[in-house]
């Protein structure tokens, strides 16, 4: 999902020692996802099909032990049904679920799970690699919302991508107390690349679903497609924000989407709409929902998010991912909202 393989991937290696390799999945190709959909049932939403494409991959490499997140929606109880498929495949593997939900699973718990696959593992150096990932997680998602923000106006195209790729080299090999001056020194660097960025230039909010917002792959990199327009794109999940933010928090989305939406929708949904809600209220020029195929919350939240749209007069581009999905059809699409866009603009 995402670059978060790399901390994910630290994690795994601290915690398992010297008792196991980490083999990350490949990273998708148009293979991943025509596994998982062979694979799958019909109608379930795109990130689990993906997910079992990474499964299958993973395992033809050698993996024999996987790790599966729960989820607030159907993605829950993926991990059973995922499991049955594989093992009916013929793999043979141990699966071990790693509960994102504090309620379900303490830490105690989450180390005692590392502990079964390294025996040497101990209670500090479980708290010390969580923290050292956590750590490169917030450093990660700061980075990159600044790139996401200005890659549309860099003077020299690929000078972002590339500063971005060398702090994630760098930091993939950092201590606990090398990470602020790493993210520093980088941030810096970003900084100092020359843009040309109008005052009022283009903004447009991005929301939706977490798996096909922060998974470029699975949305057809509509965030690139959107900064070669010059617009300035703003998404904000992320998983430092999922997993920490108190603006994540339900009742402060209730409140951020007062007028609007009453009770939590769930999942991602109530998000989706208290996010409308601020690009509408901050002078966003539009607004554009991702979510997958299906996906109950984001259905949900839609005739919401319309109703914001029609309240404050802010466009809204909805998309619905699947296998069959095309990309001609979506890049298609981006172009006509811009246009429809800049026409608004100029009719001011």
């Amino acid at each position: 999902m995402g670059k978060y393989h790399i901390p994910i991937k630290i994690l795994m290696e601290k915690l398992v020692g010297s008792y196991g390799t980490v083999t990350p999945a490949p990273p998708m190709t148009k293979r991943t996802i025509e596994l998982g959909t062979k694979h799958s049932p019909e109608f379930v939403c795109i990130p689990f099909k993906y997910n079992l494409g990474n499964f299958i991959e993973a395992l033809e490499n050698g993996a024999n032990v996987l790790f599966h997140t729960s989820g607030d929606c159907r993605m829950g109880f993926y991990n059973e049904v995922q499991e049955q498929i594989l093992r009916d495949m013929g793999y043979d593997f141990k699966l071990c679920i790693l509960e994102t939900n504090s309620r379900n699973r303490s830490l105690r718990d989450f180390h005692n799970m590392f502990k079964a696959l390294n025996p040497q593992l101990t209670y500090a150096k479980t708290i010390s690699a969580i923290a050292l990932t956590i750590r490169i997680i917030f450093a990660m998602d700061k980075i990159e919302e600044y790139v996401r923000k200005n890659i549309g106006f860099q003077k020299n195209s690929g000078e972002l991508e590339k500063i971005e790729k060398n702090f994630l080299e760098d930091i993939a090999n950092a201590g606990f107390f090398q990470i602020g001056r790493i993210y520093k020194r980088y941030m810096a660097q970003l900084k100092a690349v020359p843009l040309d960025k109008p005052k009022n230039c283009m903004k447009i909010g991005v929301v939706g679903e977490l798996y096909v917002l922060m998974e470029p792959f699975s949305n057809y990199y509509i965030e690139k497609e959107l900064a070669k327009f010059g617009i300035e794109v703003t998404r904000y999940i992320n998983v430092s924000y999922l997993l920490f933010s108190p603006k994540h928090k339900i009742p402060h989305l209730i409140k951020e989407a007062e007028g609007f939406v009453t009770y939590e929708i769930g999942a991602d949904g109530t998000d989706s709409v208290a996010k409308s809600v601020f690009f509408a209220k901050n002078g966003y020029d539009g607004i554009i929902h991702l979510k997958p195929f299906g996906c109950t919350p984001e259905v949900n939240s839609i005739p919401i998010v319309q109703r914001v749209s029609d309240s404050f007069g802010i466009p809204v581009l909805y998309f619905s991912f699947d296998s069959q999905t095309s990309e001609t059809g979506v890049k298609t699409r981006l172009e006509a909202f811009y246009d429809m866009l800049n026409m608004k603009r100029e009719a001011i």
